[in-house]
């Protein structure tokens, strides 16, 4: 996946990502499942048309034009609620045309987990994104495969099928495929922590990745949200990893801060003092 720093790029998407929720409303699962697939494809279809792609995010080029063009090549290919969030995407001004790309990709996942949100799994969705990301990125060859985008695609698919295919949700699976299929080259374990800060999001939370040397309890985790609630005074999602080796205590992660408690994390803090 990509971040969009640019502030128009920003913008666009937050444009968008209204149209994209007005779309949703009153829709099945079935209806949302349908409009990220067709979402997808349109972001697959420019990633691989470049003249395309640059005249849908040619700025010099009245929005209304642009508009219409998508009208023209995709009227038969679009449904009633994937047109609206097409032709607003490509009616709003991003950085660059790749930045369109992208966004389209973002507006299918985030409809993915609309669709999750409202069967009341998204939390079990964004605790299997977060599992799946340290279980591949554990595995270095694994990883390197499926983040290949020149390997097999259908090879790619037999392993994606043996490692998620029936055990996880369905939403979930149609992410992990999607991130898979459409590789740049990133490394998948990041894409997926992408993901799951991306559903964590979806429910205004801030998301803490924790090692601990030992299981914590459920009621051990509640206690440690509740207390980083506190301190960061918002809802903190509680992602737990176990490490035995750290060798003891917490190391906490909520964005670019690290609060080290662990035995290892002392230890190295007081060789930089003794060596100060």
């Amino acid at each position: 996946m990509s971040t969009l720093v640019n502030a128009a790029s920003r913008d666009a998407l937050a444009a968008s990502e209204l149209q994209l929720l007005q779309a949703t409303d009153g829709a099945g699962p079935a209806e949302i499942t349908g409009l990220a697939e067709e979402l997808f494809g349109v972001a697959a279809l420019l990633r691989g048309e470049s003249t395309l792609r640059r005249a849908l995010a040619d700025a010099a080029t009245p929005a209304e034009s642009r508009q219409g063009l998508v009208r023209e090549l995709l009227t038969d290919h679009l449904g009633t609620r994937a047109m609206p969030v097409v032709t607003e995407a490509v009616g709003v001004r991003w950085s660059y045309p790749s930045d369109l790309v992208h966004g389209l990709e973002r507006l299918a996942r985030i409809a993915l987990l609309v669709q999750a949100e409202r069967a009341g799994r998204l939390d079990a969705v964004e605790d299997e994104l977060f599992r799946l990301g340290r279980i591949i990125g554990g595995q270095p060859e694994l990883e390197r495969l499926l983040s290949d985008p020149t390997a097999d695609a259908t090879g790619k698919g037999a392993v994606i099928q043996q490692l998620v295919g029936g055990r996880v949700e369905d939403v979930t699976e149609r992410l992990v495929r999607q991130l898979v299929e459409q590789s740049s080259g990133q490394h998948l374990s990041e894409g997926l922590e992408e993901l799951a800060e991306l559903s964590a999001k979806r429910r205004e939370r801030s998301v803490a990745h924790v090692r601990s040397a030992i299981p914590l309890s459920d009621e051990q985790q509640q206690r440690l949200a509740s207390t980083l609630q506190r301190i960061y005074a918002r809802p903190i999602a509680v992602h737990l990893e176990v490490d035995p080796q750290i060798g003891g205590g917490l190391v906490i992660r909520v964005g670019e801060e690290i609060i080290d408690g662990s035995t290892s994390g002392r230890l190295q803090a007081l060789r930089r003092d003794l060596s100060d």
